[in-house]
């Protein structure tokens, strides 16, 4: 059976304007304008309104649509800051879940159809305590109050200016940067340039090296994988020892924000692959992969917790680490002791 058209389509079709320049976006500029300025209007009054909370709140997010490795950076820190003694908790919003209620808790074993996909993975693979739900400042207040957390991250928020917070980490895809600079609809941010300059720290997924942005100075990061994942099992094979080595071309499905990356990562560690794409944070059903047949298929970590229940022996996804520079654990300590949290 044929691999089914990408589902992917519309997200692609506006990706590729805004990262190519696009010349019909100038027709959107005035558009973009004016949501430029009512943003810049909502912040100013919500900010007013943010409430420091007893524990120091730190944001990992973007100023751009697409994926940028917001949740193996949220995982690295969070492992980072239990190695200082601390008591880390993870705020989300918790898209592509419907909980019974709110804040929800997400454990290790809570299904993926409450919790949501990026959530799930973080309580699984950093085995700390994760609330999801809109109001983020309620998820935090239930973090310190029920479960002693002394630092929040959140996954995400950046634009949730009723959230107070007292660090900001900005994400930013290397291949990508900020496209055509232009403010949705226009183009892919979600603010202006210059909200860069006011972060506490701009990290370049996919960079070598340090890059400036809109006049930052930004800091490298790439995502190290580490190990071959057997999806049905949890079996780990080391990175050299390909379960579907007799596969010339094998069949990758992606539902995250950049596809590419991921392609290009297998396509780095010499496998010729076959992809297909849909949205970010596709539920997956197994008639969506009904056209793999018995080939084998490899998928992120964030697909694979969505996959589980329905899949096959030779399914398999690529572990991966945030690998993040010395200069940014120097800033990041750095905050951990103005804040008071270590000596």
């Amino acid at each position: 059976m044929a691999a089914p058209k990408s589902s992917h389509s519309r997200e692609a079709f506006w990706l590729d304007a805004w990262y190519q320049g696009r010349w019909w976006l100038w027709l959107l500029w005035p558009l973009s304008l004016l949501l430029r300025l009512l943003a810049g209007v909502r912040r100013r009054r919500l900010q007013k309104r943010a409430t420091p909370f007893s524990a120091p709140v730190i944001v990992v997010g973007n100023i751009t649509l697409g994926g940028t490795g917001k949740t193996p950076v949220i995982i690295a820190l969070v492992r980072y800051l239990k190695a200082q003694g601390l008591r880390p908790g993870v705020i989300s919003r918790g898209y592509g879940g419907s909980a019974p209620s709110y804040p929800y808790f997400v454990s290790a074993t809570s299904p993926v159809s409450e919790s949501g996909d990026e959530p799930l993975l973080i309580a699984m693979e950093a085995d700390c305590p994760v609330m999801v739900g809109a109001d983020r400042n309620a998820s935090v207040q239930k973090l310190i109050n029920e479960h002693q957390c002394n630092v929040i991250l959140s996954d995400d928020g950046m634009q949730h200016y009723k959230l107070s917070r007292q660090w900001e980490i900005c994400l930013l895809d290397g291949a990508r940067l900020l496209g055509n600079g232009l403010c949705l609809p226009a183009g892919p941010l979600r603010e202006g340039p210059e909200r860069l300059q006011e972060v506490d720290c701009v990290i370049v997924n996919g960079s070598k090296q340090g890059v400036s942005v809109n006049g930052v100075e930004a800091l490298p990061m790439s995502l190290q994988p580490t190990a071959w994942c057997n999806v049905q099992t949890g079996e780990q094979l080391p990175l050299d020892a390909l379960p579907f080595a007799g596969d010339t071309v094998v069949n990758a499905v992606t539902g995250i924000g950049n596809p590419d990356r991921f392609y290009k990562t297998l396509q780095g560690l010499g496998i010729a692959v076959r992809g297909q794409s849909f949205p970010d944070h596709h539920a997956f059903h197994a008639e969506d992969l009904a056209y793999v047949g018995s080939r084998p298929l490899l998928m992120t970590a964030k697909d694979a917790v969505k996959c589980q229940s329905f899949a096959k022996p030779d399914w398999w996804y690529l572990s991966v680490e945030a690998d993040l520079p010395a200069q940014f654990y120097d800033q990041f300590s750095e905050f951990l002791s103005k804040s008071g949290l270590v000596g």
